[in-house]
């Protein structure tokens, strides 16, 4: 897939159809076919932003306003932070449609949610970004900056996934001072 087709990133409408989506992964499926609706229309938890390719439903991500600590991020980044709960956008879910993995939907996806990180800050506050990244998508974050969360980690040794990493705001503005 090369870029010159248009992929548009749009919050997810009741009236989407995400029965057909398959990424492969039966969760994150799952997730997406039955409770993404429920969560952003009727608990209003979470708000799931899609990538669409003409009609077709091609990703999605769930993102929520979530909080954090700063003894729960790195050393060099929590110094400078106060040491009460600080506010930051988590990604819950990530999932590309099977027949259009590999081909950066993924990365424009997260690239839309970093933008809204930003926004975020201007508007209520927000100090980065925290994703749980399942053990197959570690490297994919990782060679994007974020850094595992590790006092939070240690909880969560008896599960293999997800594990929580964070990019922090600092780190997404330079990236978009760069371009």
């Amino acid at each position: 897939m090369k870029n010159h087709l248009e992929i548009k990133i749009r919050l997810l409408r009741k009236e989407d159809d995400r029965s057909k989506f398959c990424s492969g992964n039966i969760d994150l499926d799952r997730f997406f076919q039955r409770f993404a609706g429920q969560n952003q229309f009727k608990h209003y938890i979470g708000s799931t932003y899609i990538a669409t390719l003409e009609k077709n439903i091609v990703g999605y991500i769930t993102v929520s306003p979530n909080e954090i600590t700063a003894e729960k991020i790195h050393t060099a980044t929590k110094k400078q932070l106060p040491h009460y709960p600080i506010p930051i956008l988590r990604i819950a879910r990530l999932a590309v449609e099977r027949t259009f993995q590999g081909h950066g939907i993924g990365k424009l996806l997260l690239k839309s949610m970093l933008e809204l990180a930003l926004r975020l800050r201007d508007e209520a506050g927000c100090v980065g970004v925290v994703v749980d990244a399942k053990f197959e998508a570690i490297p994919f974050y990782q060679n994007l900056g974020f850094i595992h969360l590790e006092v939070l980690q240690g909880m969560l040794n008896d599960r293999p996934e997800p594990k929580p990493m964070f990019l922090s705001i600092k780190q997404i503005e330079h990236a978009y001072q760069q371009k």
